[in-house]
């Protein structure tokens, strides 16, 4: 050998698996955008014209998705950007970290609503519910609910465990809806609660959205502190290596997993009479098919081992 082997090349079929993942989830992020700004809008319109507390409430837990929905899709474009310089490892953290933020921020704005209703639970009992204001958190739950299957799919298709959490959201803001249409038809049926029924369904919204905001930023904070991702990919890694010639077995598999990245390092067992160069070579194919298996892999370290059969 005359000079030293250069890496094997990635297929194009990755770095295009990348793109096209890049493109669904944003768009299917963007779409859920606009169905929730329409209920917004729908339920703040019914806010104005029969004051209901949680009917903002919800309109309210609707918005702040918005907020999380946009700084989803900046980090996923950040989350994408390749490895430079000053983050060798790529960006992919852009995404967890923001997640974590996000759901601190819901957190304490639930905080907030639940120190503020409860003061008010006593006041304005008796005040009157228009019978017909249960139909805006309805409708809002039909859509809510339709938003949710759509964006599930695509986060299934692209493997997406980020807008999967955005996709659960839409089903956990239908609840909400379906919570606050049962409080509004309570509160109906009886007149002289009105205002107590109203005041006790944004209350539990607000409690709601601290639950939630802090099972989100535990989520990504498990991102941020290097957990290990599914067994499933442990295994689909394994199978990976083993499908190139020459590796006889595996053993140390460490991964990390943050956002759309995932990095793989890997001990991988050889004929121990192998050529250095000729070991060099599987773990090139090594990287290049665990990358094919799983094209959410950025990078793949393997450490060549010795392979002795009565070593296991």
């Amino acid at each position: 050998m005359s000079k030293f082997p250069g890496a094997l090349e990635l297929p194009d079929a990755i770095p295009e698996a990348r793109k096209k993942r890049e493109r669904n989830l944003v768009r299917a992020a963007a779409w859920g955008i606009g169905i929730r700004a329409s209920i917004v809008i729908f339920e703040l319109f019914g806010v104005y014209f029969f004051g209901s507390h949680a009917l903002l409430m919800d309109a309210l837990a609707s918005f702040i998705d918005i907020l999380t929905t946009i700084a989803l899709i900046i980090c996923i474009k950040l989350a994408e950007r390749p490895p430079d310089h000053d983050h060798p490892f790529g960006h992919g953290r852009y995404e967890p970290l923001a997640g974590a933020l996000l759901g601190l921020f819901l957190a304490a704005i639930g905080a907030w609503m639940v120190a503020r209703h409860s003061f008010n639970l006593t006041d304005d009992i008796d005040h009157s519910i228009s019978p017909f204001v249960w139909v805006f958190p309805f409708v809002a739950l039909i859509l809510l609910e339709i938003s949710y299957r759509t964006v599930m799919y695509v986060a299934k298709k692209e493997n997406s465990p980020a807008l999967a959490t955005d996709a659960i959201h839409y089903r956990i803001d239908a609840v909400t809806s379906l919570f606050a249409a049962i409080v509004l038809i309570a509160a109906v049926f009886y007149p002289k609660w009105g205002g107590f029924c109203d005041d006790i369904g944004a209350l539990a919204i607000s409690i709601l959205m601290i639950i939630l905001g802090v099972l989100a930023a535990k989520d990504n904070f498990y991102q941020l502190l290097d957990s290990p991702p599914e067994k499933q990919y442990f295994q689909r890694v394994r199978e990976a290596s083993l499908r190139v010639p020459g590796v006889r077995d595996t053993e140390k598999l460490r991964m990390q997993r943050y956002g759309p990245d995932a990095h793989v390092d890997i001990d991988i067992e050889v004929d121990p009479h192998l050529t250095v160069e000729a070991a060099h070579k599987i773990s090139q194919h090594v990287r290049i098919e665990i990358q094919k298996e799983w094209p959410a892999v950025r990078d793949v370290t393997v450490h060549i081992e010795p392979f002795y059969e009565n070593d296991h």
